[in-house]
Parts: structure tokens; sequence; C-alpha cells
């Protein structure tokens, strides 16, 4: 997405002369004539948008030092640069002191000030994945700093709220990729627990003659290689959360400990004596369907009632698309911060592009998708062409080549996706009523549009059967001014 800068000066001249600067660089301007209105702008969780605050120091009114402190108190996250006609040393001094994060002399070239921006954002986001990675490292992450705006994620947002308040044991269903760990992350951040430890072990990482030791501890010289002791991923646990990500995995023989864990409240170590008391709240995770395995015989059906008392099902990614703006925007702003890259935003087209996807390896695959993309991309902003390897699309092709379509639902040609076609639909006409060939530019328009609403506006797809690359059909589409949101909406 487009950063926002706001604009706070009560100079009309200045503010549209910094407008056009600013603009010029590919960012979006807000004007405010004082500090009164700029914090107007911001309130009510800042609904405008700013991501930075270009800030006067001397005006009528609530003064730029006034607005600077209450900015930087209210919206620690928005970074401010001071701009002033007055640049003494003790002015620089007691607005960095403030909150200010760069300061500039009026007059200010626009390739100072655009440098001072990019700087200025770039710190913000090298900010912000710190905090994100501290919240996380604290056990204090929740569901307000998930994106989670989809409307099916409101159903998963409630149940874990409500889940919070207690220790219920919970499983949360979905398939690989969805974030499950996430909302378990968020669950524990949102309860009492908050801040005490959250402990993740992956069921199937675990060689099963280990999986004993790791969950439930082992005494010095239990077994041959135990030369000291080990307390295991309970006790680790103790006061906290443990999340048993691929639950499912479990061998039977340690389905049996894992219930009278959940049972008793204690683990007996290998080894030892005696069973040692544990306080833990457990939150299991699968991506199988485990009363599926309960009637093979593979989980035990004891086991699958104490874990599923408060079942959670995250939804995968292709039921959310309306949040993939916003993760895009999440994962290019982390990855700029850990690569020490500087791409502002993706195009439309990428975006719509990303929408289109199927998405089998749902937010995992994304964020992959977006780490690659951001490290091979020469410009500031990522275009469709940056995504060569989304699974099951082909690389995107020049103009002068072409894209040979793949086999979907069993039509492998060219004469085959045509042959679909009529049977559901009329074909394009080539003759006009005078019963002469139409010109070639309507064809393909006509063409064109059947596709994308034969395939619901499902431009991967379209541009497949089409035998073209993506870029080439979102030119055209351009081109053409098709409609393509209507074709979605329609299906």
């Amino acid at each position: 997405m487009v950063k926002t800068i706001l604009i706070v000066d009560d100079d009309p001249a200045q503010r549209r002369l910094m407008q056009a600067v600013i603009e010029k660089q590919g960012f979006r301007a807000l004007q405010a004539d004082g500090g009164e209105v700029a914090l107007e702008m911001l309130n009510g969780k800042n609904p405008e948008g700013v991501d930075l605050v270009l800030l006067d120091l001397v005006m009528p009114g609530m003064s730029g030092m006034e607005t600077l402190e209450i900015v930087s108190r209210q919206y620690p996250d928005i970074p401010v640069i001071v701009l002033t006609a007055q640049g003494g040393i003790e002015t620089v001094v007691k607005a960095m002191q403030a909150g200010a994060v760069d300061f500039s002399v009026k007059p200010a070239s626009p390739e100072r000030i655009g440098v001072g921006i990019r700087n200025a954002l770039k710190l913000s986001q090298l900010s912000g994945e710190v905090t994100r990675l501290k919240t996380k490292n604290d056990g204090a992450l929740t569901f307000e700093n998930m994106i989670s705006a989809a409307p099916v994620m409101r159903q998963v947002v409630r149940l874990g709220q409500r889940a919070a308040k207690s220790n219920i044991p919970i499983l949360i269903t979905g398939e690989s990729g969805v974030g499950k760990e996430l909302i378990a992350r968020a669950i524990q951040g949102e309860s009492d627990r908050s801040g005490r430890p959250f402990i993740t072990v992956n069921c199937g990482a675990i060689p099963e003659n280990l999986v004993e030791s790791i969950l439930f501890g082992h005494e010095k010289g239990s077994f041959t290689g135990a030369d000291k002791k080990h307390i295991g991923k309970f006790q680790e646990a103790s006061g906290g959360t443990l999340f048993l990500d691929e639950v499912g995995e479990l061998p039977l023989d340690m389905q049996v400990k894992l219930l009278r864990v959940l049972q008793e409240g204690e683990v007996d170590p290998v080894g030892s004596k005696k069973p040692v008391k544990v306080d833990v709240r457990i939150i299991s995770a699968t991506n199988r369907d485990l009363s599926e395995q309960v009637r093979e015989g593979a989980f035990r059906e004891d086991l699958f009632y104490r874990l599923n008392v408060f079942p959670i099902e995250a939804p995968p990614l292709r039921d959310r698309k309306q949040d993939i703006p916003a993760l895009v925007e999440h994962f290019i702003q982390r990855f700029n911060a850990q690569e020490n890259r500087n791409i502002q935003s993706a195009t439309p087209e990428t975006l719509a592009m990303l929408k289109g996807e199927y998405w089998p390896g749902n937010v995992r695959q994304l964020e992959n998708m977006i780490f690659r993309a951001v490290i091979l991309s020469d410009g500031e902003e990522l275009h469709p062409e940056d995504f060569p390897h989304l699974t099951g699309v082909a690389p995107v092709f020049d103009d002068e080549d072409h894209a040979e379509p793949e086999p979907i639902n069993g039509v492998e040609t060219h004469a085959d996706a045509a042959e679909a076609l009529i049977e559901h639909a009329a074909p394009v006409p080539m003759m006009d009523d005078n019963g002469h060939l139409r010109p070639l530019e309507e064809i393909e328009r006509d063409l064109i549009q059947f596709a994308i609403e034969t395939y619901a506006g499902r431009m991967a797809e379209v541009a497949r059967r089409l035998g073209i690359g993506r870029s080439t059909l979102y030119r055209k589409v351009r081109e053409h001014e098709l409609e393509v949101d209507s074709a979605r909406e329609a299906s």
C-alpha cells in the first residue's frame, strides 16, 4: 500500500509545495493547517491511515512542539519529522527529546525530504519488527495483533477470546499454514497466563524413541545417553501454555501418558520414582481429521474427547482473501526490516493476482512468496512478474511469448478448453451483422471478457486458458477496460 504522509503547517503555500514533493516521490499526502486539525485526523485509531507526520514547529494556536509531544505520546508508532525556519541547536535537541525522528531546516530540498521520509519509514519498520518479536517472545500477543478483518475470521477471534477466559483444553483445526500457532499465542496473550511460558512442540517432528523424554523429561542415568536430568516440555511450560502442534502424529503409547497428564495434572519423567505436578494449559492443533483417526484406531477416543473440549477451526487463506492486502503489507514491512530492503507496496495488479490464487499452502505460502519477491524485486513496488513460481501457475512471460495452459479439472488442451467454453455458453461471434469479420481487437476484447466471466475472475486460470502470460492479461484488461470484480461477485 502507498504510504500516507500528513503535512502539518499553517502556511498553505508551504503545504502545497510539500504535497507536490511528496506525491512526486510516490507517497500519498494529507494536509492539516494546525496541530488541532492534525490530532483530529489521527484520532479514532488513526482512521486516515497516516504513516508519517511532517510537522512545522512554529504555528499559531497549538504549537508544533505541543503537537509533537502529543503525537509521540498517543501514537508512538507514527514517526514525526520536524520542519522549521528556526534551526538552532537548542530547538533541534528539544524536538528530538520530544520524539522527533528527524529535523530539516526550511527551505529543504526535495531530495532531503525524500531521504528523510524513507529513512524514518524504514526506522519505523525496524521498530515495528522489534516490537512484534518482543511481544511474541514475551507471550503477550493478542488478537489485536492479528490480521483478521475477513468475516470468516470474526468467529475465530470471538471463540478465541471466549476460550482465553478459562483454562479449558482447546483443539485448533485447519490446513497446514493457516496460522494455528498464532491463534494459540493470541489465546494465551488474552488469558491470565499472558507473559508466562509458551512452549511449542511439533509432535510430528520428534523421533518416536524420544517422544516420552522430550515431553515428560527423564532422570540422569535412566537410559543409555541420559548423562543429565531433563525436565521435559510439560515442566518447561508449567504456569503457562503447552502448544501441541500436529497432535495427531503422537504414537498410541504416548497418547496414554498424555491422557494421564490431562486427567491428573502430573507427569512421570522417565526413570523417576514419583510423579511431578504441573500447571499447564493445553492447546492442541492438527491438520488431520482426528475423528476419522479415532474410527481407524490411530488415535485414542478418550484422548480425542479430552482435547476437543473447545474446538476452533482456522479457515484457509482462500476463504479470507479480504485479508490478503493487509497480510502482504505486513510481510513486506517485516522483510524490509529483516533484509534491509525498501519495498514500498504491491501494485493493484499484483494484489488482484494474489487474491485470485488458490493458496494450497495458505498464509505460510503467501509469506514465503512475498519473501522471495522482496528479495528479487529491483523496484520499490512488487509486480506480478515478481511471483513466477506460485503453486500451479506458470511463470510470467514477455509479451512476445506465451504460456502453455496447464491441465485443470481434466481439461488438457486448448481444444478441450474451447470445447468446455462452448458447452457452457455461447461462443464469441466472429462475424458482424453484415456478415463481415469483426475487427481483431473487438474479438480479443470479447474473448477475454468471456473467459473472465467463465472462470469467475480467477485471473491465473484465465491466463492459462488463453495461453498468455499474466502480465499480458492484466495489460489487456486495462487496455480494454474490462470488468473483473463483477465476475468474481457473480460467482
